[in-house]
């Protein structure tokens, strides 16, 4: 399995699409064999889905997507996990550990109660 966690400086990002960098986890046996980090190749609408989708990445840990790039994960039979936040490491600690909370993405795109682009990312829907 590989595990591709929204990264920004020590931390899970906010927003999946717009993050510095991705941490990206080999994980074999219940444990961490690898960690990688590759800097954001850049938020286009429907490219990051397929890009990470090449490298093998199963599972994508984030603070905030979009709704239409979580469809377009699935699609290609990536799981995404929302709502997750604080250190790198304890998060992907705690998601083999089958004990990460996650829950509403912090990012809001298109949630017509907050105004579209509300979480300050306007126009960035379809990561």
């Amino acid at each position: 399995m590989k595990v591709a966690v929204a990264t920004e400086g020590a931390y899970v990002a906010p927003h999946f699409g717009h993050c510095p960098e991705y941490t990206i986890f080999e994980i074999a046996d219940g444990k961490v064999q690898s960690r990688v980090s590759i800097p954001n190749p850049g938020h286009t609408p429907g490219f990051l889905p397929e890009y990470l989708a090449g490298l093998g990445v199963t599972h994508v840990i984030a603070g905030g997507m979009g709704a239409r790039a979580q469809e377009l994960f699935a699609a290609r039979g990536i799981t995404t996990l929302v709502g997750a936040r604080g250190l790198v490491s304890t998060v992907v600690e705690d998601f083999l550990a089958g004990r990460l909370q996650t829950g509403p993405s912090l990012c809001h795109h298109q949630d017509a109660s907050r105004g579209y682009g509300s979480c300050g990312h306007g126009g960035c829907h379809g990561s």
